[in-house]
């Protein structure tokens, strides 16, 4: 009876039309937007799971512009001047599953059908690589907002290098749908500042303003005017009332089209779960319909067709977009090779970014350092090692979180090459995710590796998608000194090596810094590099096996004469006293290895063959050394090693007092050692 009533109060709406898609739409339309909205529920309803209000109260939005302005060719999804699009509220992924099946993409009615399940192209929120459309992972709120920005500063900076007069050939627009939770979490924040103050007049973002979260109305947790705030941080505001008012909202994206000078917020006043008996509830925001609704939904909007059944009248509006994007990009790509006979190099130089091929010759200014050089920072030697590198290497480029005069970030020679992103290290890694994901940079962000905290979602969701992210963290133990344990990082390198897919480097000196270096720039996935503040000296790389060595992760320093009793196993700064323990250990008549590790994972991915050589399974007798956590360290150590690290909050002192205190001198090493060998 309750749907009965349902059925007929929507028919009662529709017949006096307050839901008019508007001037210039017509039947056809409707069929093709409703196709969107009956997909994406059928999906949720057979997986049993997924989120079907968002996509019902979102989808017109999508359709127009989808349909209307989103310049994109799925028969060529990397056409390099592609209009980008990230639905940042990925708990609706239904929904853009939905759209890349009917815009044309390689999405099956079956992978629709297999929604959330085992091996699917389709999983819970989108993730990047399972189907061509996905520009990148969201799912994590706020994220895809950030990231957003950080394609939109990718867009503008290709433009700026390679646009002429005439040849507007990087001129593509960021879209995004998000939602009233991306617009609570602090990222969003940070982010918006970010493109305001950069004016990106060419990100344009879609709110879905509907007034409802998983805990009921938005009014028990925001409650803020959202239009005001952005409009504060410099945005160009605009609303549209009637969320299902195509024309309105077309209106809209036309008038943020044309603001060239700041980013764009449209906000769409929708209703969650519109057209089914649970609308505007919060139970429809994150449980399927139930048979009930479903069956009442199909009657509200007048589809009499079944699961995943698409009439072809709904199919028209779609094959014309399709036929009018190929247009697009032919239109594009006679422009294109206009550019390359007129400007050859330049064209040439801009295909080699985008595939993500380095120069020749990119590293032949990385500098050898001997022995007898001074000794510096690693801090201090990946900045002279990054900006040999950037003469060659255009695409990089990036920031710091307001502290390059210490994370030694600054390139000099290439001023167009730095960002300033401000004391915002979310959406910092967040942008340089974007950045990455868009193509045409090996993107940076850098802070002190205790700040990496205020990041760390960022960090994984690189990892997750397999970004050429590089983020580049200094200050990294309590050597750090006076400034005390709230800038001492304990158990951020820990944290970093429990990330799947994220590279770990922390290296001892500068040989293997550039070592590092060679590794992040070839290595096509997610790097963090944790250096010093403290000067270390040069170790002897005139064989060059450290540069060899710490490329795959861990290698023999040094060796003795005699079969080695014990290995002495350190990474970065602690190699340097690990050796001096060995002298002490040598003195005494006893037989050491040293085995410096840069990086856990590189060392994990080599042949079983080369780890045993570097540890041998029957050289049980395993001390390792590093000033932070020792979580994780029994791997390399053993059940018959030990480990020698800080487990505890560090203090405010001098660098050496402290290492002396906790534990980093040679002579306490060495007494640790021993007592592993007397067991």
């Amino acid at each position: 009876m309750m749907y009965d009533i349902f059925i007929m109060t929507m028919k009662n709406l529709t017949e006096n039309a307050p839901f008019s898609l508007g001037n210039g739409y017509n039947e056809a339309d409707r069929l093709a937007l409703t196709a969107v909205r009956m997909l994406a529920v059928d999906m949720v309803e057979k997986a049993k799971s997924g989120h079907p209000g968002m996509p019902l109260g979102a989808a017109p939005m999508a359709y127009v512009l989808w349909t209307q302005f989103l310049k994109h060719n799925p028969k060529d999804p990397g056409w390099i001047n592609r209009d980008r699009f990230i639905l940042s509220a990925g708990h609706g992924s239904a929904l853009i599953y939905a759209l890349l099946h009917l815009a044309g993409y390689d999405l099956s009615i079956d992978e629709l059908k297999n929604f959330r399940q085992w091996g699917s192209k389709t999983p819970g929120h989108p993730e990047a690589g399972h189907v061509p459309g996905i520009e990148c992972t969201t799912g994590p709120l706020g994220q895809g907002f950030a990231m957003g920005v950080g394609m939109a500063l990718a867009q503008e900076k290709l433009s700026r290098a390679f646009d002429r007069e005439a040849f507007p050939v990087m001129e593509h627009f960021t879209y995004g749908i998000v939602s009233d939770g991306d617009l609570m979490e602090g990222v969003a924040s940070e982010a918006a500042s970010l493109a305001a103050h950069n004016k990106l007049g060419r990100l344009i973002y879609l709110y879905d303003d509907n007034k409802i979260s998983i805990e009921g109305s938005t009014s028990i947790t925001f409650t803020e005017d959202v239009e005001r705030r952005f409009a504060a941080y410099g945005w160009h505001t605009q609303r549209v009332s009637d969320g299902n008012d195509l024309a309105a909202i077309e209106a809209a994206i036309t008038t943020a089209q044309r603001v060239t000078d700041k980013p764009s917020l449209i906000l769409v006043r929708t209703h969650i779960g519109f057209g089914s008996p649970k609308q505007d509830t919060k139970e429809v925001h994150g449980e399927p319909l139930g048979a009930d609704a479903m069956k009442a939904t199909r009657e509200s909007f007048d589809w009499p067709h079944g699961p995943f059944q698409v009439p072809d009248a709904a199919l028209n509006p779609w094959r014309q977009c399709l036929e009018r994007n190929a247009r697009y990009q032919q239109d594009w790509k006679t422009l294109w090779n206009n550019y390359c006979e007129k400007f050859p190099q330049d064209g040439a130089e801009l295909i080699r970014r985008l595939k993500g091929v380095l120069p020749t010759g990119w590293d032949k200014d990385i500098p050898a350092f001997t022995k007898d050089a001074p000794g510096s920072a690693t801090r201090e030697s990946s900045g002279v090692i990054m900006n040999a590198i950037s003469k060659y290497v255009p695409e990089l480029v990036g920031g710091s979180a307001d502290l390059a005069p210490s994370t030694k970030t600054w390139l000099k020679d290439r001023k167009e090459a730095n960002l300033n992103f401000g004391v915002r290290e979310f959406a910092m890694g967040a942008a340089v995710n974007g950045m990455a994901m868009h193509g045409g940079f090996i993107p940076y962000g850098s802070t002190f590796l205790v700040f990496s905290d205020y990041m760390r979602g960022a960090i994984r969701l690189a990892a997750l998608q397999k970004a050429h992210s590089l983020f580049i963290f200094t200050h990294d133990s309590i050597a750090l000194g006076e400034d005390g344990p709230t800038h001492q990082p304990i158990e951020h390198i820990a944290s970093l090596r429990a990330i799947p897919g994220l590279v770990v480097l922390r290296p001892a000196d500068a040989n293997e810094t550039a070592a590092a270096w060679r590794v992040a720039m070839t290595l096509k996935r997610p790097v963090a590099f944790a250096l010093t503040r403290q000067k270390v000296a040069v170790l002897d790389d005139a064989t060059g096996k450290i540069a060899q060595g710490a490329a795959k992760g861990a290698y023999i320093l040094q060796d003795s004469d005699s079969p080695a009793e014990i290995v002495l196993i350190a990474t970065g700064s602690e190699v340097h006293t690990a050796l001096e323990a060995c002298k002490i250990l040598t003195a005494g008549g006893r037989h050491a290895r040293v085995v410096s590790m840069p990086s856990w994972e590189l060392f994990s991915e080599q042949p079983a063959s080369y780890q045993d050589t570097v540890l041998p399974p029957t050289l049980k007798r395993r001390l390792s050394i590093e000033a932070g956590s020792t979580m994780g360290w029994h791997r390399w150590v053993g059940s018959e090693g030990d480990t020698i690290g800080i487990d505890h909050f560090g203090a405010s002192a001098p660098a050496g007092v402290l290492l002396e205190k906790y534990g980093f001198s040679a002579e306490h090493i060495a007494q640790r050692a021993l007592k592993l060998l007397n067991r």
